[in-house]
């Protein structure tokens, strides 16, 4: 056995044998591969484009889909090729259509006349309608939850106002709302502009496939603390001077913006300004603060400017002493006459029904100044409620009205009033 393998030919023929063993194992290596390169597979191309051919100026096209999957079968080599490659096309051409629903095939160019194609979906149903642009204002958009306690929004707008928006037909003519909405952190307390995306919804809220131009606007939200106009009541306070009448107040303004808490404001009927008329002897302007309500932030206006009109007391007359003028000196027969005011007087209004109102303009507190003239003894023991001071509005119209002052009093003394008319507004029911 030894001497058979040191033999030469013996390591000569292990060695060719060896050689066909290895030609062998390779071509059948080579014949399986081409076996299987030369055969046939299926696979799938998911998610593909699709090209949509059509009028694209004038007209609008719905119901194609943005992707299709595409199966493939044929040869091994040629389907990883194009899988790999992806330079085929699916599309559809709807440039031959006129406007209206059709059902359509999807088509694919560039694609190997050896591999079998399907398409999920292979028809589609589109509809070709007529593009059309309208103009349309935009609505800005708010929670108004996010402002600062008592504050409220004065205004919002957007710039520009107007946007184009363009679609097909029936889609335009489904809009019901062209809104920019912004937000904001909590509390917000001041005015603020912020860019903000137009929406196009139609009735149900759904956001509708359309163009717009601009897309981006600025919407300015106005916003400021609640407030109110308020009315100003003059009160008189303090007794004037003896035989100084107070005729009216006059302010410079009747109202004044109160700001803060929304119930304080809307619970203030007018806000209450003293005028002390207890040292006025003639008309004159005062300069008075207006105060600020409890429970509200600030007023409009810190001062205002009144006019008090002043009937200053009149210097007494001497008594005229009629027997001297007559030349008799009896003093038995002297009878010694005085003057008395009557300060504050209220006029009455007559002739109103019951469901009538009034209220006086000129002068505003409704009182006049009495002067009686008589004998001394007989005047000193007479009071207010002796006259009766009243105007007749028996026919009076709605509206203010002058009216002459009439007074009844005691036969035996004589009366003037400061005024002899006044003006008197009336409300009939």
């Amino acid at each position: 056995m030894d001497k058979m393998m040191d033999s030469p030919w013996f390591l000569r023929i292990t060695a060719l044998l060896l050689a066909m063993l290895l030609f062998l194992t390779i071509k059948s290596d080579e014949e399986n591969l081409n076996a299987a390169t030369n055969g046939n597979m299926t696979d799938i191309i998911r998610d593909v484009p699709v090209e949509v051919y059509y009028d694209d100026e004038n007209l609008v096209v719905t119901g194609v889909p943005k992707t299709v999957d595409m199966t493939i079968e044929g040869p091994t080599s040629l389907v990883q090729s194009a899988k790999q490659l992806q330079d085929f096309t699916v599309f559809v051409d709807l440039r031959t259509l006129n406007m209206d629903e059709h059902n359509v095939m999807l088509q694919v160019e560039n694609v190997s006349d050896k591999l079998e194609v399907t398409l999920d979906p292979s028809y589609i149903e589109v509809n070709i309608e007529e593009k059309i642009t309208r103009e349309m204002r935009v609505d800005a958009e708010f929670n108004e939850r996010l402002l600062a306690e008592n504050f409220i929004v004065t205004g919002m707008k957007t710039d520009p106002e107007r946007v184009l928006i363009t679609g097909a037909r029936s889609v335009i003519e489904s809009i019901s709302f062209v809104k920019a909405t912004v937000g904001g952190e909590q509390g917000l307390n001041k005015t603020f502009t912020q860019e903000a995306s137009v929406k196009v919804l139609d009735k149900d809220l759904s956001k509708l496939n359309v163009t717009i131009e601009p897309a981006q606007v600025d919407v300015t939200i106005a916003m400021e603390e609640y407030s109110r106009e308020v009315p100003i009541d003059l009160r008189q306070i303090g007794p004037p001077k003896e035989g100084v009448v107070i005729n009216d107040l006059t302010p410079s303004f009747g109202y004044v913006r109160v700001y803060g808490n929304r119930a304080v404001v809307d619970a203030l009927d007018a806000i209450k300004v003293d005028v002390d008329v207890s040292k006025l002897e003639e008309s004159k302007e005062l300069t008075l603060k207006i105060p600020v309500p409890k429970g509200a932030s600030r007023v409009s206006e810190s001062q205002l400017e009144v006019l008090v009109d002043v009937t200053p007391a009149p210097e007494e007359e001497p008594v005229p002493d009629e027997s001297a003028q007559a030349g008799q000196t009896d003093e038995k027969t002297e009878v010694k006459t005085t003057a008395r005011e009557f300060a504050g007087v209220n006029v009455e209004v007559k002739g109103l029904d019951e469901e009538d109102r009034f209220s006086f303009t000129q002068p505003d507190s409704g009182q006049v100044l009495l002067t009686v003239k008589g004998e001394s003894s007989y005047i000193d023991t007479l009071t207010a409620s002796d006259f009766q001071v009243y105007v007749d509005a028996s026919a009076a119209e709605d509206g203010e009205n002058l009216l002459d002052v009439t007074v009844e009093g005691p036969g035996n003394v004589t009366w003037t009033v400061s005024s002899p008319s006044v003006t008197v507004e009336v409300m009939r029911a």
